[in-house]
């Protein structure tokens, strides 16, 4: 009874520590990541249904895209995964671990944005990622090979839950973190085709601007986002990145649910959704403050005319995808086989859990600033000459070093 009493306290001082100061924080900020807080602040009651709360916490993230807050809101998404720590037998620690490395990813990117103008952020982020690594503290000290459970205390009564429950069972593990969707059965290339396929879009993409010609115009009448009866005929609404599963005792038994294809402005975000074999998308009525979201397409081809704010790729395979430029950021995450061309300037381009990523770049967009982490099979295209490009691989594996003062990384000579 004493290990359980002071594993007890451990974790009491874990959430009257770096929870509470997490808490404190994200209020200081306001905002989004304010109302985002709320959606977890039960994070002391583990035995509820934690895939219902982290489906929470990431549907925010996704509702909230166009937030000036969004690398808050991305952070603790990508890293709430870790509450299941309770569900996962044997490591734990690791796990936890691995979650907390997916929320540096972003908590980075707020670094980089307000260290230099508001210490509020650079302290929400400090009191962010410590919550996580006292959670490995205490796992590692009390619960290293898995939750003990004892099995002489009092079950867990109703009320604790949202639905009741039947005896003192751990939650369901909560849903793994997002990854490369997998191929439709229908159209999954052969393993001596994959490179005849790859070349095939390879072409398309090298049209260059003639790509425009094999595409047909869609007319006004067409546009959902000029049509209010088209979207009331579609019979749904948007339920975010299935990357954020649903729950596991449901998705089990029920088929998967096909979506309407989606091609819209949804006030200042186009919304270009759920598109399969379509190789005549087109956006061309854009403007600076707009941002376009790409999401579960495949086998498809989308041009965005005009200079737009940003774009994101999200959970989509076999994508080609032409635009003019984008003054802030084109993301690429949770996809595979996807071809970016460039025809005018973009400042970042940023490749996130993705298998296959090739980039086209511009004459003019060749000071572009390329991120990536978590991916593989990533090349660049430089041009060279009139209609050819030069092709150079992205590293993915590195060697590091100690010099006597700090660690220097690099690329490994068999790298890319």
């Amino acid at each position: 009874m004493h290990c359980e009493s002071e594993s007890m306290e451990a974790f009491d001082h874990v959430l009257s520590g770096s929870v509470s100061e997490y808490l404190r924080t994200s209020t200081a900020i306001g905002g989004d990541v304010a109302k985002h807080v709320s959606a977890s602040t039960e994070m002391a009651d583990l035995l509820r249904p934690l895939s219902d709360q982290i489906q929470e916490v990431q549907s925010f993230r996704e509702k909230n895209r166009g937030s000036s807050l969004f690398n808050h809101l991305s952070a603790v998404s990508e890293s709430i995964p870790a509450l299941g720590w309770v569900a996962v037998c044997q490591k734990p620690g690791p796990y936890v671990k691995e979650m907390n490395d997916a929320a540096m990813f972003y908590t980075n990117r707020v670094l980089k944005d307000y260290k230099d103008t508001d210490p509020r952020h650079v302290e929400w982020v400090r009191s962010y990622l410590s919550i996580w690594t006292e959670l490995q503290t205490y796992i590692k000290e009390h619960h290293t090979t898995g939750l003990i459970w004892n099995k002489t205390g009092p079950v867990a009564t109703p009320s604790m839950f949202r639905a009741p429950s039947v005896g003192p069972c751990p939650p369901p593990p909560p849903p793994p973190p997002p990854g490369p969707p997998p191929m439709f059965m229908d159209d999954s290339p052969k393993p001596d085709d994959t490179s005849a396929q790859h070349s095939a879009l390879f072409a398309q993409l090298n049209q260059g601007e003639a790509i425009t010609k094999g595409l047909k115009h869609v007319s006004d009448e067409q546009k959902t986002h000029k049509n209010p009866n088209l979207r009331s005929q579609e019979g749904r609404t948007h339920q975010g990145s299935p990357a954020k599963s649903q729950n596991p005792s449901s998705s089990a038994c029920a088929p998967a649910k096909k979506h309407s294809p989606v091609l819209e402005l949804e006030g200042k975000k186009w919304r270009v959704e759920h598109q399969e074999k379509s190789h005549d998308l087109v956006i061309e009525e854009t403007e600076l403050r707009q941002v376009v979201y790409v999401f579960s397409c495949s086998n498809s081809t989308l041009q965005i005319k005009g200079k737009v704010n940003s774009i994101i790729v999200d959970n989509c395979k076999k994508l080609g995808l032409v635009f003019d430029s984008v003054v802030g950021i084109v993301e690429v995450i949770n996809s595979r086989d996807i071809q970016l061309q460039v025809m005018g300037k973009v400042p970042t381009i940023s490749i996130n859990k993705t298998e296959g990523c090739h980039v086209y770049l511009s004459k003019d967009s060749l000071d572009c600033e390329i991120v990536s982490a978590k991916s593989s099979e990533m090349n660049v295209l430089v041009p060279e000459g009139e209609d050819d490009y030069r092709e150079f691989p992205i590293p993915e594996q590195f060697k590091t070093l100690w010099d006597g003062s700090s660690l220097v990384t690099e690329p490994t000579k068999i790298a890319g």
